[in-house]
């Protein structure tokens, strides 16, 4: 009989807080991965599920966790190991080599002071003695095996010259060069395009199937886990739900929190429908179709003819070469010769592959990032043009929603501080009582709670961190925002409470988005028009209607036979 490659019995994770709380993370969770396995794990953001893996390698701080209960068994050579009582030194030789994982995020799991190439060259060195020549080939390898452009140049590029796509796959890279046993995906496509995405799965499949490893595959992404699972595991806070196959999951699931989970997905809704969210199913336990009958309270509203924001033959080129004087030999045109416009109350879609430049631009409309030429009017006003004190003021109505949450809040800044911080930089003479009743409301309505005012980010996991983002962003009521990928890090029901969320904000304030995203399901549900980008230039725009059913140019074509198609 051959053994499993790992099982999890009886395992509970307790967090204990500076004041002596103690916090039940995992409750007597029990699981077993096999040989030659896909495992997805799916829960919302804070059910346990990234506690869990990060338990498998032990990479949580000990200080603060304890395990009251359980086992964690690796079958390593036919000889079980029980991880939890391994010392640190046998625990080095499981990670990386036997044991790999892909992180959530990776800007902030890449050292940004080493090349991306001798980051994975120092992991298979680390466990293969081989020269410091046949590890570079061998990164290089890999990076071409990612589908990374130009591998070569890439292993001297630092972390912050790739884009949040490039970077991913640099971890993806990272994890898989030992050719480990189990191979643990944290939400490893959440920053890739749906083309990258379906290389990534397609990748991550076949290595699986070549050297028979055991995949243990989180993420909120439904429609993924359709396409790649053999098993899913539903977890909840901080229990095991359901587990079954992937196809008994999706076909007739039997807990209400799978079938919200299922329910709760864009693509199943068209714009004006209010997505469903868990807590209709748990507390109700009504079906997916009469929260769509209940819910249909949005109007769309498509026949404003104000323009609020237009662009005119926006160019952005960064140098990549310069001669000993440095005049400039060699650029990349981030974005190309650009022209279009936002009417005001519309949200405009924005999808395109990784590093095609959408990012760019949208921090280029807000003047993060000065153009090459061009103009950006903004009612009216060429924002390329005016000066600083009225650049100030235009800050307070254009805001953006940051891809990366980590790496956007301050983690000396309690959450409260950070979101409260545009309040008090606009208007000093609020008092504090009124900022933090508006922090607490903001909270409140991404789906945290006010007790969440006094944490630091770091006591958040990554769903949460990005809800705290867009809570920051839309304190100052801005008129235009720019939303890039700012629901990517979401499982699905909080997703649909920020999107519905979003959804009532336009309600209520009128206010203008670009929303950025590669969830093209996501950009159909919530745009009134969507906008193709590729290598810098807009291909094509039209309608979510138009763009799905009659694409015109056959990039558009591409990402869209890219999608998930869930057949269940």
């Amino acid at each position: 009989m051959q053994l499993p490659l790992l099982t999890i019995k009886n395992l509970s994770i307790n967090f204990s807080s500076i004041n002596g709380t103690i916090n039940h993370a995992v409750n007597n969770i029990n699981f077993t991965l096999h040989t030659n396995e896909i495992l997805a794990i799916v829960g919302e953001s804070g059910s346990g599920k990234s506690v869990t893996a990060l338990s498998i390698l032990q990479l949580l701080p000990k200080k603060i966790i304890s395990y009251p209960n359980g086992e964690i068994n690796f079958y390593l050579n036919n000889e079980k190991q029980n991880i939890l009582q391994l010392s640190n030194t046998q625990l080095q030789q499981i990670r990386g080599n036997h044991i790999g994982m892909i992180f959530q995020e990776p800007m902030s799991s890449l050292n940004p002071v080493i090349t991306c190439g001798n980051q994975v060259l120092e992991t298979i060195r680390l466990h293969q003695k081989i020269s410091y020549q046949e590890a570079k080939e061998q990164t290089i390898a890999l990076f071409e095996k990612v589908k990374l452009p130009n591998p070569a140049a890439i292993f001297h590029r630092y972390p912050h010259q790739l884009s949040g796509g490039q970077k991913q796959r640099v971890m993806i890279a990272m994890a898989i060069s030992c050719k480990p046993a189990i191979l643990i995906c944290d939400e490893p496509t959440t920053a890739l395009d749906v083309t990258v995405q379906k290389e990534i799965l397609q990748l991550i499949k076949s290595l699986q199937q070549e050297t028979k490893m055991g995949v243990i595959f989180i993420t909120h992404d439904l429609g993924i886990v359709a396409e790649i699972a053999h098993n899913i595991l539903v977890m909840y806070k901080g229990e095991i739900v359901e587990q079954n196959t992937t196809q008994q999951i999706f076909s007739s699931p039997q807990h209400p929190y799978t079938k919200a989970l299922l329910a709760c997905r864009p693509a199943l809704y068209t714009k004006g429908n209010k997505l469903p969210v868990v807590a209709d199913f748990l507390q109700n336990e009504i079906n997916q179709q009469q929260i769509v009958e209940v819910n249909n309270d949005f109007t769309v509203n498509n026949n404003n003819s104000h323009i609020l924001m237009e662009v005119k033959n926006l160019k952005c080129y960064y140098t990549t070469k310069k001669n000993f004087i440095g005049k400039e030999l060699a650029n990349f045109k981030a974005v190309d010769d650009v022209s279009f416009h936002i009417y005001q109350g519309e949200t405009l879609g924005l999808v395109g592959e990784s590093g095609c430049g959408k990012s760019t631009l949208g921090r280029t409309l807000l003047k993060l990032i000065n153009p090459t030429s061009g103009n950006i009017f903004f009612n009216n006003t060429d924002i390329t043009s005016v000066n600083a004190n009225q650049l100030l003021t235009l800050r307070k109505k254009m805001q953006l929603i940051f891809q990366d949450p980590y790496a956007s809040l301050n983690p000396m800044l309690t959450v409260g501080e950070a979101i409260a911080e545009p309040l008090y930089y606009h208007d000093k003479n609020l008092s504090k009582k009124l900022v933090k009743e508006k922090v607490i409301h903001l909270l409140e309505s991404v789906g945290l709670s006010a007790n969440d005012v006094k944490k630091y980010p770091h006591e958040f996991s990554g769903g949460q961190r990005q809800r705290i983002v867009i809570a920051r962003a839309l304190i100052l009521n801005p008129a235009f925002i720019v939303c890039d990928e700012s629901v990517s890090a979401l499982d699905v029901s909080v997703q649909a409470q920020v999107l519905n969320l979003l959804n009532e904000l336009k309600q209520t304030f009128k206010f203008t988005a670009l929303f950025i995203s590669h969830d093209l399901a996501v950009v159909k549900y919530i745009s009134d028009r969507i906008m193709v980008m590729h290598q810098g230039k807009i291909v094509e725009i039209n309608t979510p209607e138009n763009i799905f059913s009659q694409p015109k140019n056959n990039y558009t074509k591409q990402l869209i036979q890219a999608m998930p198609n869930i057949k269940f």
